[in-house]
């Protein structure tokens, strides 16, 4: 049986700060989506939606929440929470149901309306919540965590203020190109580094924004889109959702402590490259396969490690790759050709779902200015809090 399915249909709403409810992004993500696929609404067989914790009691129930906005038609319902892997694990469940024979044709939505500032954990006190207690007894914040991360690139690598900045470069490049970004204007180093001082050695043009916005997807059997006309539609062919394996050596917040090596051997590799990695073995494929990559970019120090994790250099020539020009427009693996989180923001539901309608986009060959020639494969990493891994391969 194939594991492959097909995308028919991507569609966002543009990032930004719009002021508005996350339901009305999503809606016109899901319609842009359905109208990109050329199916009605009412063809499709179920709906996932990526929940949203920030969007009050519907955002728990993403997934009915958006049936009914778009019009009650008797689909089958999903709602997935996994943080900032939401979107890939709905992407995840809505292939698990077309492969499973559930539903020919399923509706993929994510959206968010983010507060200003940096995210913070939901009321109350819950101290069995890692995320909570990393908050409330560490006083770690999100920006804190990247700056964290980038001492110890400078610390183990020898990365350098210089080559942060010129991530920021080459991402804000990339999002002038395009329109759903939120920010559209390219920086220079020298900007990047005139910026203020948010969690040290980060500037602010070194760290993500929040935002709001919406993705939305259209995913087929590969029969239906043989019905439907798509003969070479792009396609899906691995999700990977992996956890952890004991023991993790590295400090990785919201984890708060680390096990000993001391008495247990370590694992092969980080968690982080553990999710591509399952990605490439489903697909069949390997990171030399790979034609563009959209990975999670929360900070800029934070891209170079994912170089390393998807196997795209070894481990500490991240910021090689990138002074080599490899993961610019034009090089041979070309990295967040959306501009990533850099232009985008953070619209925690729909980022995972974001990538993917870039990727597609891509390996269409309807990217416009943005354009990669010849992208073939295409790979997105992200990964969210309490051990959610997420990475996708998209194939043409």
């Amino acid at each position: 049986m194939t594991t492959e399915v097909a995308v028919l249909g991507a569609g966002m709403h543009p990032w930004g700060k719009w002021g508005r409810g996350f339901v009305e992004y999503g809606v016109a993500a899901a319609r842009a989506a359905l109208a990109d696929a050329g199916v009605e609404w009412r063809e499709v067989g179920s709906i996932v939606g990526a929940d949203t914790v920030r969007g009050g009691y519907p955002g728990y129930v993403a997934g009915a929440t958006f049936a009914k906005a778009l019009g009650w038609q008797g689909a089958r319902v999903a709602s997935v929470y996994a943080a900032c892997a939401s979107g890939a694990q709905a992407i995840g469940t809505a292939r698990t149901q077309i492969l499973a024979g559930m539903a020919d044709v399923v509706l993929v939505v994510g959206a968010d309306a983010a507060p200003k500032g940096f995210f913070r954990p939901a009321g109350g006190d819950r101290p069995d919540d890692p995320d909570w207690l990393r908050f409330r007894v560490l006083g770690a914040t999100n920006p804190a965590y990247f700056g964290l991360y980038a001492r110890r690139r400078m610390a183990v690598h020898g990365d350098t203020l210089e080559d942060f900045a010129q991530v920021k470069v080459k991402n804000a490049a990339a999002g002038a190109l395009n329109p759903n970004a939120r920010y559209r204007k390219a920086v220079t180093g020298e900007e990047v580094a005139a910026s203020a001082v948010v969690a040290d050695p980060l500037r602010l043009l070194d760290i993500c924004a929040t935002s709001d916005g919406a993705a939305a997807l259209v995913l087929s059997s590969m029969d239906f889109a043989r019905r439907h006309g798509a003969a070479d539609p792009v396609r899906i062919r691995a999700v990977s959702t992996v956890t952890p394996t004991y023991p993790t050596t590295v400090l990785d917040l919201p984890d708060i402590a680390t096990d000993s090596a001391a008495v247990v051997t370590p694992a092969d590799g980080t968690f982080r490259a553990s999710i591509a990695r399952a990605a490439y073995e489903e697909a069949g494929i390997g990171p030399e396969d790979i034609s563009l990559a959209e990975v999670y970019d929360l900070s800029t120090a934070l891209e170079l490690q994912w170089y390393e994790d998807l196997g795209l250099c070894g481990e500490g020539e991240g910021a090689k790759l990138l002074r080599d020009g490899v993961t610019a427009p034009g090089g041979r693996v070309p990295v967040n050709t959306s501009g990533g989180l850099a232009s985008f923001g953070e619209a925690v539901p729909a980022q995972a779902i974001a990538q993917v309608c870039e990727v597609t986009w891509q390996l269409r060959g309807t990217a416009g200015a943005r354009q990669i020639e010849g992208a073939r494969v295409g790979v997105t990493a992200n990964q969210g809090l309490f051990g959610h891994g997420s990475s996708v391969v998209v194939v043409r």
